[in-house]
């Protein structure tokens, strides 16, 4: 038997229709330990602005723009540093003699659904603020149905 055998997706197949690709892509997050195995760094929230807007908002303390790069391909937004340059340590306003904020490199990866589309980014305050919004197609909002 496999954990396909064992998924509690398999439970909600009979009652759904035209899911599986969802089912498929929660399996291989959840089956082979990727959620687990993902760090804490940077930290986030995932906030629901309005009834189809959503930001996802990033604690980025130390990083500016040039350090950061966001991606968005395929369902999957990523959002990256860029190679940090370690001779910024000593510049014009002085060496850096403890160094408390980290600037780790990091990776980190959000599936976005179909219907929803990446607006745009903004770095503030220390704060990476991605806006994303859901498109509800004609053929998915509510209508009566005809019958003949």
């Amino acid at each position: 038997m496999t954990s396909k055998d064992l998924s509690i997706f398999n439970s909600l197949r009979p009652f759904s229709v035209g899911f599986d690709d969802m089912f498929d892509q929660f399996e291989s997050m959840l089956g082979n330990g990727g959620l687990s195995m993902q760090s804490n760094y940077p930290p986030y929230n995932i906030r629901k602005t309005d009834q189809d807007k959503y930001s996802i908002e990033i604690a980025l303390a130390g990083f500016n723009k040039k350090d950061v790069e966001v991606e968005f391909e395929d369902n999957l937004l990523t959002v990256r540093t860029k190679q940090i340059d370690k001779s910024e340590d000593k510049n014009e306003d002085g060496e850096i003699i403890h160094k408390g904020i980290s600037q780790r490199q990091f990776a980190r990866s959000f599936t976005i659904a179909d219907d929803v589309k990446v607006g745009g980014a903004e770095l503030k305050d220390g704060l990476l603020t991605i806006a994303c919004e859901r498109i509800l197609p004609d053929h998915k909002k509510k209508r009566l149905i005809e019958i003949k």
